[in-house]
Parts: structure tokens; C-alpha cells; sequence
């Protein structure tokens, strides 16, 4: 069935992400093209919907990260276009994107998540909750612009710093703990990863400097709780009615608590990024795991929240 389709890869923007975006679209399209399929490079910027009337493409395969890429704005414009897209829908990326909102949706579902406080930008209050604080923009991925504070001193540097990335700053609890992320496709969750930064915190650097993160798969955890992060993560990820393709960002602490961080609906798909690590534990490759993608996007076409 994609054999017959001109497949868009679209990636780039104009976010904080772009790099990382580019670097993810290089290597989807790479792949696809090297299956065989009919596929073409898109660089999303201003003139993205030219592009995207000129290759008439059949289907798009978003890997556009930040921004108007994963707020639900080019979903929105796909759907107008009657262009089906691989990934969450309008409503369900615009929640997952904006930290404030989705934590408002996890605890109405019950979901356990750190305790936090949002300011305007610009705004600077002391948290009425016990520190060190995780500072971070509202509105923004890859851990960009986001710093853990330990005292009142830094506090207003790092307000400052995710201030200037526009939008709402959210304060939350740091919380000691193991990072699990939590692969999902579809209905089905492929598994989890471990990651264990050299760093305080699994930031932008750990993320994208080879060696600065060590890798576990399948995480450390006993079997329950390893099911009962699975659970939760996929409880998280339907919360917001997303669809596709997420990787859920946990918190496991020694005593077994989960905290649930955020759903990313377009995460990091370069062949080492953390979502195709986990597919391959199910059984993915990572040229299957994009055409699962695509035949997720074709089979929930008109479906998606």
C-alpha cells in the first residue's frame, strides 16, 4: 500500500529544535528511500505549505520537532489539506506540547506528577514547595532551556533563561529518581529505556553528545514495576488522546512511585534516538518501525483527536 504513495518527510522549522529536527528528517528519508519508496525532503519553514501543494505528496511523515511542528498547527494545516500525517492529531499534540496543560489533563486522570507552579515570563515568585527546582519553558522540548535550582540565588537567572523562549515558566519539584522513557505505537507499548546521564539530568548536552548518557534496555526494574510503568505511561499518552508514535518521559523513585513528566508526539527519530532503541527491543528495525508509522497514519486517517 505505500508503495503507491509519495511519501513527504517533513522536518526542519524554524524552533529551538530545528537541528535535532533536521538531523531526524535526514535519517527517515535515508531509510524510506532506501526501501524503495517514493519519498521527499521537506525543510519546513515559511513556505511550507507551497512545498506541500507543489510535491503533492500522499502522506506526510512528521518529524518536526518544537514549535508549529508539535503544537498541532501543521497537523491542522495537513487535515485541511486532506493530507493524512503520521503522528497525534490537532488536539492531542497541542496538549501534549504545552507542559501546563498537559499536567492539568495527568492529574485529572489521576496520574501522579511532580508538584509545580507556573509564572508569566518575566514573573519571579518563590515556590511555597520544598527545593531544588526544575525550571523549564512551558512550551518547548529537547530540554531547551530548562535548569535545575538549588537555591533562592539562581532561581531568578534560570527564570530569566526559560523566560526568554516566550510563553508561560513552569516551577517543579526536582525529584530523585531513575529517567524511564516509555515507547508507544499505536496501541501497542514496545517497551522502555533506562537513561542514565553523566550529567545531573538527562538535558540538552546528554541528549546529543555521544558519550554523555549511558543507555539501559530493558530498564532496571523489577517485572511488576516495569509493567506498571508501561501502564501508566500508556495511560498518559491516551490521557491526552494522542495516537501514533510517543515516547513517554517518567520518573521511577527507589520506593516504586512513578511520576509521569510529559508525552512527546514527535520524538527523535534518528537511528540511536531513544524511540527506535525501544522498538528494536520489540522487534523493530528501524526501517519496519517507520512503515509501522505510515500504516498507523493510514489506518487512523479522520480518526485522530
Amino acid at each position: 500500500m505505500l508503495k503507491n504513495k509519495k511519501i513527504g518527510v517533513i522536518a526542519g522549522g524554524v524552533s529551538a529544535e530545528r537541528e535535532v529536527s533536521l538531523k531526524s528528517g535526514e535519517a527517515v528519508f535515508n531509510a524510506l528511500k532506501n526501501k524503495g519508496y517514493n519519498v521527499v525532503f521537506i525543510d519546513a519553514k515559511g513556505d511550507v505549505y507551497d512545498q506541500l501543494k507543489g510535491e503533492a505528496i500522499d502522506i506526510a511523515f512528521l518529524v518536526l520537532h518544537g514549535g508549529w511542528g508539535e503544537n498541532g498547527a501543521i497537523q491542522g494545516m495537513l487535515e485541511i489539506m486532506g493530507i493524512p500525517y503520521t503522528g497525534s492529531g490537532v488536539l492531542a499534540s497541542a496538549l501534549a506540547m504545552n507542559k501546563v496543560m498537559s499536567k492539568k489533563v495527568f492529574l485529572y486522570h489521576g496520574l501522579n506528577i511532580p508538584e509545580f507552579m507556573v509564572l508569566d515570563s518575566g514573573e519571579y515568585v518563590l515556590p511555597d514547595f520544598q527545593g531544588p527546582w526544575v525550571v523549564k519553558p512551558a512550551k518547548e522540548g529537547s530540554s531547551v532551556g530548562v535548569n535545575i535550582v538549588d537555591t533562592p540565588d539562581t532561581l531568578k537567572e534560570a527564570l530569566s533563561e526559560a523566560g526568554r523562549f516566550g510563553g508561560p515558566v513552569i516551577i517543579e519539584q526536582y525529584i530523585r529518581a531513575k529517567e524511564v522513557q516509555i515507547g508507544i505505537l499505536g496501541d501497542e507499548v514496545l517497551g522502555g529505556v533506562e537513561v542514565r546521564p553523566k550529567r545531573r539530568f538527562y538535558d540538552y548536552v546528554a541528549k546529543y553528545t555521544p558519550g554523555s548518557t549511558e543507555y539501559i534496555l530493558p530498564p532496571e526494574l523489577d517485572t511488576d514495576l516495569y509493567e506498571e510503568a508501561k501502564r501508566v505511561a500508556f495511560n498518559a499518552h491516551n490521557a491526552l488522546g494522542c495516537s501514533g508514535a510517543t515516547r513517554v518521559d517518567l520518573l521511577i523513585t527507589e520506593d516504586g512511585k512513578i511520576y509521569v513528566l510529559e508525552v512527546n508526539t514527535i520524538p527523535g527519530m534518528t537511528e540511536t534516538s531513544l524511540l527506535p532503541k525501544i522498538a528494536r527491543l520489540a522487534g523493530y528495525d528501524f526501517p519496519s518501525l517507520l512503515e509501522a508509522i505510515l500504516n498507523d497514519a493510514i489506518k487512523n486517517n479522520g480518526k485522530k483527536e
